[in-house]
């Protein structure tokens, strides 16, 4: 089985540069990481004024990873493998959730089966999604062994 990855973030991009890099990103994960057995890479929005959307995606999702500060830190090589585990593990779809200016709803946080951060800092909402595309790319290139990421 494939495994589908999918981002909800809060806030509202539109043609913000960010998004446009994202979705370079995700574009280019997609075209490597289907023949690793990832089907789609997909950003979507939720409007940060309705916080329930990204709690209602979060219910109906087996596997959630919030993108939060507080959560754990894990390196380019740990990230690529638990992306190929959750894949050989059957599941079929992973949604990442990005908060908006306010953060994430406490609900989406409790729903997570992982809680990630890139580094203690507190980043944009837009520049979290650009970063999270970019590492899923990096994760796709490691797993397919070519040498974009440079340990």
């Amino acid at each position: 089985m494939a495994l589908d990855i999918d981002i909800l973030a809060g806030g509202r991009a539109k043609s913000a540069p960010e998004t446009e890099l994202a979705l370079s990103y995700l574009t280019k994960a997609r075209d490597t990481g289907r023949a690793l057995g990832f089907a789609s890479f997909a950003l979507s929005e939720a409007d940060e004024r309705k916080p329930v959307k990204i709690v209602e995606a979060c219910g109906a999702a087996q596997l959630v990873v919030a993108l939060d500060e507080r959560g754990r830190s894990l390196s380019s090589e740990a990230f690529a493998k638990q992306l190929a585990a959750w894949r050989d593990a059957g599941e079929a779809r992973a949604l990442f959730v990005i908060g908006g200016p306010d953060g994430l709803p406490e609900e989406a946080k409790r729903r997570a089966r992982l809680t990630l951060a890139f580094g203690t800092q507190t980043w944009p909402h837009l520049l979290v999604r650009t970063m999270l595309a970019e590492q899923l790319f990096r994760a796709m290139t490691m797993l397919a062994g070519h040498p974009y990421h440079r340990a």
